[in-house]
């Protein structure tokens, strides 16, 4: 597999790898791929691994209706949360206001945990600190890693987006491009302008931000569509989420052009306009992980106190995936794990 640059810290990986795997080992031993699908499948299923405790644990993240990038983070919470004993609440709202309530809700709740996102981070300061001093402790993934330590976290599990900005300006001058679309579809969100601007700052072409409602697909295209055909020199469109790709490539053939469509997050479509060749290249921040592990760090920290990486933040990416990846990573976009 070509990876270009990942900044996956293995020890949560491991180290949930070997919790789950010392519990389950009679369904290890038979080993092979069939053992282990089986074993994901009877966590799915809720069959506990542990007999901790049966905590409550909260996410409240800013996404939007229909996010399916979201749905793969929840997926690998879910899963976690069943082989932890946990029970796993879900809440979100892309107005900040509102997922800041969502946060307080779950406080009056007194859950047992809390994993939040940062997109917005000053409107979710207080409720974070109303959080901790409640002494819920929270994990914030995704978004926010500079500011999750100063608000109180135990730790950030995501990508560096300003690193994975930079992985894709060098990933663009590998492949030659010289201008540069950044297609940004929530205003605000200062991971995505993280993203942006990290890939100016290592692309030795010129790059441009194109800002777009996310919430309005045909807007969106429309948008795209309309800067290729003012500017043929455009010779590459980056999206910063893998529903907008789909949209980048249709505006890309009515507009006429040959720019190179890529984009960040993966998903079955991706997978396949990676196999097909209508995208050049995508960034996997990998979300079932950051699902994953943000409930079993919690676990931990509940079971033992353990906190990884001194409060770090736990990296998930950026994985640079291309086409000789696409067949491998397909068997696992279409069951909703990458």
């Amino acid at each position: 597999m070509a990876r270009v640059r990942t900044g996956v810290r293995a020890i949560g990986a491991v180290l949930a790898a070997v919790l789950g795997a010392s519990a389950l080992a009679g369904c290890s031993a038979t080993g092979g791929k069939r053992a282990e699908d089986a074993r994901r499948a009877a966590e799915a299923q809720g069959r506990a691994a542990v007999d901790t405790p049966r905590w409550t644990f909260a996410m409240v993240t800013h996404s939007g209706d229909g996010d399916t990038f979201w749905d793969i983070v929840q997926k690998g919470a879910r899963q976690a949360a069943a082989k932890d004993n946990v029970e796993f609440l879900y809440a979100h709202s892309d107005e900040a206001q509102q997922q800041s309530q969502l946060v307080q809700t779950y406080i009056d709740k007194k859950v047992d945990g809390l994993i939040v996102t940062l997109a917005k981070p000053e409107a979710m300061k207080d409720v974070v600190a109303k959080a901790t001093r409640a002494g819920i402790p929270v994990i914030t993934v995704n978004s926010g890693s500079a500011e999750s330590k100063a608000y109180g976290a135990l730790t950030h599990v995501g990508q560096d987006e300003t690193v994975a900005g930079e992985a894709v300006g060098d990933e663009l001058d590998r492949r030659g491009r010289k201008k540069a679309l950044c297609v940004l579809h929530e205003q605000g969100n200062v991971g995505h302008e993280q993203r942006c601007s990290g890939a100016a700052k290592t692309f030795g072409g010129d790059l441009q931000n194109l800002y777009v409602d996310g919430t309005n697909m045909p807007d969106v295209r429309a948008a795209i569509e309309a800067k290729l055909q003012t500017d043929p020199s455009i010779d590459a469109v980056v999206t910063l989420g893998a529903p907008f790709a789909d949209a980048a490539v249709q505006a890309k053939r009515t507009a006429g052009s040959g720019a190179e469509i890529d984009t960040f997050d993966l998903n079955a479509k991706v997978a396949a306009g990676l196999k097909a060749g209508d995208l050049g290249f995508a960034v996997d921040q990998q979300p079932y992980l950051q699902g994953y592990e943000a409930v079993d760090l919690l676990w931990l920290y509940r079971y033992n106190a353990d906190v990884l990486g001194g409060g770090r933040p736990v990296l998930t990416g950026p994985q640079i995936i291309t086409e000789k990846d696409a067949a491998e990573l397909q068997e696992y976009t279409e069951r909703g794990t990458r």
